[in-house]
């Protein structure tokens, strides 16, 4: 597979042997045909473990591509923990596809318990989809962001929206907490908005109901998959509100600095959505690793050169005086006689 970006070229250039994940993912598609989704099933229903030991067993052979892919700040026991309550819904999805996306997961540093992320089953494609609280986690470790809030406001709630009032005076929100569940009424709006580290606060995003099915209908390509074939169980079939968080989260990234993982984030959560590789938008490893690699690249670079090689002035042109025509010089010789 050719080397398309600087991280892989620096990568392979100072640890040739290392394969990059999207060679990991292509082995197990390769694989595939060894260990099909029914295969993996059937051999998992004839074990005496659970359907979950088998496959988590499956995916410990790639131990190695996970231990590269989390960040140092999530514990790999915990990570697999998630993944062994969630594999039982995936065990007839290709193994490729079931690596990839865990495999993205595992870049963006998230755990899929449900909050952070989810891995989710459509026909036999599995599918990396981060959550809104995946997404306040990304935010938060940008270190621009001081605090994030994200809510819904319900019928029954007091609420005022001026956008032209100064913050925080342009939007204040009492939840009617004290109401019961009918009393409060149902949600009438989404909004989310964080404060910066440096005191400022972001422009408050406020989504109604019809703006979140706008989103959902022009946007979501595996909402329009569930709906044409009747299955109807994409998240927003099975969780609207959640899905209408997430869309107020998601439109911050218009008003506050987002980090480029944060933004990888974005592309890899909607590639998800439409069917596509995600794992080739995930992050390919810690900046710091990066930036020890780009170094030790440079200095290996430098060792071959001359130890007398530098930059050179170019020789000067020595500038001869003009001379002039034969019967100048005659002339001037006459005259000095």
């Amino acid at each position: 597979m050719a080397l398309s970006t600087l991280k892989d070229r620096v990568r392979a250039a100072t640890n040739p042997t290392e394969p990059t994940v999207e060679a990991t993912v292509t082995r197990a598609a390769d694989t595939a045909q060894q260990t099909s989704p029914e295969e993996l099933h059937t051999s998992a229903q004839g074990e005496s473990g659970p359907v979950a030991d088998v496959a988590l067993n499956w995916l410990e052979r790639y131990g190695n591509e996970f231990t590269k892919a989390l960040p140092s700040h999530i514990d790999t026991a915990a990570f697999f923990t998630a993944v062994r309550a969630a594999l039982p819904g995936l065990v007839r999805c290709t193994p490729a596809s079931l690596l990839q996306a865990l495999l993205t997961c595992a870049r963006f540093g998230l755990i899929p318990d449900g909050r952070h992320a989810v891995i989710t089953r459509e026909g036999k494609t599995a599918t990396f989809v981060p959550m809104a609280q995946g997404y306040v986690e990304l935010m938060y470790r940008s270190g621009r962001v001081g605090s994030i809030h994200v809510g819904m406001v319900h019928e029954g709630d007091e609420w005022n929206y001026e956008p032209t009032a100064p913050a925080p005076l342009d939007f204040t929100h009492k939840p009617a907490l004290t109401k019961s569940k009918a009393e409060r009424g149902e949600p009438i709006l989404a909004y989310a908005f964080a404060w910066m580290e440096s005191g400022a606060r972001s422009q408050v995003i406020v989504l109604t109901r019809e703006d979140a099915e706008e989103i959902r209908d022009e946007y979501s390509k595996a909402y329009q998959r569930a709906q044409h074939s009747g299955a109807k169980n994409s998240f927003w079939h099975t969780d609207f509100p959640a899905m209408w968080r997430k869309s107020a989260l998601r439109r911050l990234h218009k008003v506050v600095p987002m980090s480029a993982e944060l933004v990888a984030l974005l592309k890899a959560d909607d590639a998800g959505d439409a069917g596509e590789v995600q794992v080739v938008h995930a992050p390919a490893g810690d900046a710091q690793l990066l930036d020890e690699a780009e170094t030790a690249h440079d200095a290996a670079e430098a060792s071959q050169d001359p130890a007398d090689a530098g930059v050179r002035a170019l020789p000067r042109k020595r500038v001869q005086p003009k001379r002039k025509p034969r019967a100048a010089r005659n002339g001037r010789k006459r005259s000095r006689r």
